[in-house]
């Protein structure tokens, strides 16, 4: 290759990163991918599912580089059937769509503002230059209503990172502004699928669409990449397939995310790969705040397992917590009192919860516990799926129930 004076400030450029972050002019701005665009063929690596969310297209520069475009937006985002939430988030998502390079990679990031106020964006856990890193008002002016910025690097490292604001940072990652950036390395380890998840939670009033981010502890509603419960869509896999699962949490609590039938490994986190030497066998990993936490199975157990948070108020939906303690408290006489002027009113609580969710909620509100399972009612809710192992499968379409084999199963032997 001929060394030019051109090639040699290019480089110094890309290295050095301050001077390379601008406002983006008009003719250098790529379109913003329509929904559906297919995503460039991956070579030399298995591209991740982030679930109900989905991957961004990007389409190469004139000098080859990988150029995205990210529009920070409001986004009208269905949690569950029967709830939709005025968040914000990035291409009409919220988490937004995940960005995929590969070590060693030139990529170039356009974003561009159209919330009501200004913005930035964060590359976390991305080795970058400082002058690329987006903590406005430190790194870089902040985005101005209306404005695309350009942010230009070469990747170093790989791994599961993530990006988000680093301008008024407190609202706008509480409404939902986050995504997941991955680093797919030069010499992948053999992966046969490989899913992100997203972990956030959220304060919404009973009845209401709009998230709450003056709250600091009190949420009533957690999610898997901006659905919960029985909205979010199952991790299918083929039996014998080797399994990642990656899970990003930018929100205010640590989340102890537990697998049913399985151990895993911790492989990975947002500083990269984990070496072999210091791996252990694991049923829960802990995902603490502004972190991400990959783990790896062998998908050797066919059947529907329960993947969810441990915290047991993170799986349920609309969850008050100022209710009054029932527990034992007899209340014989009181629903039929209380109907007479309010109709659908049920005492509840005081030989527990269960079965008692179909007493009907206000508009716009899920159910506390709720979804229904080949045997009846699941009760859960919000950071609740399910990892469907398969045997002989073709597709990853949803295969339905799993049906156990004879004598595989809990069976009535007393009534």
């Amino acid at each position: 290759m001929t060394v030019s004076r051109r090639n040699l400030l290019t480089g110094a450029a890309l290295l050095g990163g301050a001077s390379l972050l601008r406002r983006a002019s008009a003719e250098e701005i790529p379109p913003v991918p329509a929904p559906g665009t297919p995503m460039p063929k991956a070579v030399g690596y298995t591209p991740v599912v982030t679930p109900n969310v989905g991957s961004l297209p990007w389409t190469k520069g004139k000098d080859g580089a990988k150029e995205f475009h990210l529009v920070a937006e409001p986004v009208k985002r269905e949690f569950a059937p029967g709830m939709i939430v005025d968040t914000w988030g990035y291409n009409g998502s919220s988490p937004g769509p995940t960005i995929e390079v590969v070590e060693g990679d030139h990529v170039r990031l356009f974003v561009t503002n159209k919330l009501p106020e200004r913005t930035s964006a964060h590359w976390h856990g991305v080795l970058l230059p400082n002058g690329m890193d987006g903590v406005a008002g430190l790194n870089q002016p902040h985005i101005e209503v209306g404005e695309t910025y350009v942010y230009e690097f070469v990747i170093r490292g790989s791994g599961v990172k993530m990006y988000h604001p680093h301008s008024d940072e407190m609202v706008q990652m509480a409404m939902g502004m986050m995504g997941f950036f991955i680093i797919h390395p030069k010499n992948p380890p053999p992966i046969d699928r490989h899913f992100c998840i997203m972990l956030h939670e959220w304060a919404i009033a009973p009845g209401t669409s709009k998230p709450n981010p003056a709250v600091m502890l009190d949420f009533n509603i957690f999610t898997f990449n901006g659905r919960c419960w029985p909205g979010t869509d199952p991790l299918v896999v083929k039996e014998g397939q080797r399994v990642r699962i990656s899970l990003g949490n930018l929100s205010m609590d640590n989340h102890p995310i537990h697998l049913h039938g399985y151990a895993f490994e911790l492989v990975g986190t947002d500083g990269g790969e984990v070496p072999k030497s210091a791996r252990w066998p694991e049923t829960t990993v802990d995902v603490v705040v502004g972190s991400t936490r990959t783990v790896e199975l062998l998908a050797d157990a066919p059947g529907d397992w329960a993947f969810h948070c441990h915290k047991s108020h993170h799986t349920m939906n609309a969850m008050g917590h100022d209710v009054p303690n029932m527990i034992g408290v007899n209340q014989k006489g009181v629903a039929s009192k209380v109907q007479k002027v309010l109709p659908t009113y049920m005492a509840m609580g005081e030989n527990g919860m269960g079965g008692m969710m179909a007493m009907g909620t206000p508009k716009n509100t899920l159910p506390m516990m709720t979804g229904k399972g080949p045997f009846g009612d699941i009760e859960m809710g919000g950071m609740f799926t399910v990892l469907k192992v398969r045997s002989g499968i073709t597709t990853y379409d949803d295969p339905g129930w799993y049906k156990n084999p004879a004598g595989t199963m809990a069976r009535k032997v007393a009534k």
